[in-house]
């Protein structure tokens, strides 16, 4: 819309637009700010993340010239912004939704059907707020070395299983323990799948580890936040960890989603 149009606009339309934008509205004169990040450990807030350009990425090594799902722990961006990923789906914390609630913080959920299928409705509650929901397999059952058919089983069939749960078909795969090979590819492309989605950075008890390059948080960085089975800090912890360290290096959070779907 050009700029003589955009005063014709009704506020209520133009704040609308705001609010589908993930863009919070000014506070009126004399109101206090929002202070919600210091309630969740940060000390300063979350900065929105920039609107994707529209985009189409290269193939990977692993599927040039071939129908195979890109394999990526990276998004190639400039953007500043890091990908929050979680696996498995075994801490549910309902303060975790508020947390995401708050600072809209965009999260992706690669879910196991063992593990989080007693609790689906989690999930629902965290899909409603936009967080993206996609495939870890139905048991968590390493890939690599399985015939065809056991390996088509486990992500065909966690893709069913989300699609009755939750109504979604996922277009993003995560191997269990990060761990594949081409069986894996050709499975994974079978059932509707367009990238394996590794991760560059991860949390551990004490702070980001990295497996490969630089030992500090990169635009398009996809980080894996775990749960912590050694000291027990919660997922909100860890998560306010590495938003803290994406924050120090002039980062925030992105939606992976919109650069990988």
């Amino acid at each position: 819309m050009g700029s003589g149009c955009a005063q014709s606009v009704d506020p209520i339309e133009r704040l609308g637009r705001k609010a589908a934008e993930g863009v919070r509205p000014h506070a009126p004169h004399g109101a206090a700010p929002d202070q919600s990040y210091r309630h969740w450990g940060l000390t300063e807030p979350l900065a929105r993340p920039p609107r994707p350009d529209a985009r189409t990425l290269a193939l990977t090594p692993h599927s040039a010239g071939r129908s195979l799902p890109r394999v990526m722990d990276h998004v190639p961006t400039r953007d500043p912004v890091v990908f929050l990923t979680y696996d498995d789906g075994a801490d549910q914390d309902p303060r975790f939704v508020d947390m995401v609630r708050e600072l809209r913080l965009p999260v992706s959920m690669f879910l196991t059907d063992s593990v989080a299928g007693p609790r689906y409705d989690h999930f629902a509650r965290l899909h409603e707020l936009g967080a993206g929901i996609q495939n870890h397999t139905l048991d968590h059952r390493a890939l690599a070395g399985l015939p065809y058919a056991g390996q088509r089983a486990e992500i065909c069939g966690q893709q069913d299983r989300l699609r009755s749960r939750l109504g979604l078909r996922p277009r993003l795969f995560r191997p269990p323990y990060g761990t594949y090979d081409t069986t894996t590819l050709r499975a994974a492309a079978d059932c509707g799948i367009s990238t394996l989605v590794l991760w560059r950075a991860a949390m551990t008890p004490t702070d980001l580890a990295y497996t490969r390059g630089d030992h500090h948080l990169r635009p398009g960085d996809i980080v894996l936040v775990g749960p912590d089975e050694t000291t027990g800090a919660s997922l909100r912890a860890r998560t306010v960890q590495v938003l803290r360290r994406a924050q120090q290096r002039g980062l925030t959070a992105g939606r992976l989603e919109d650069y990988l779907n």
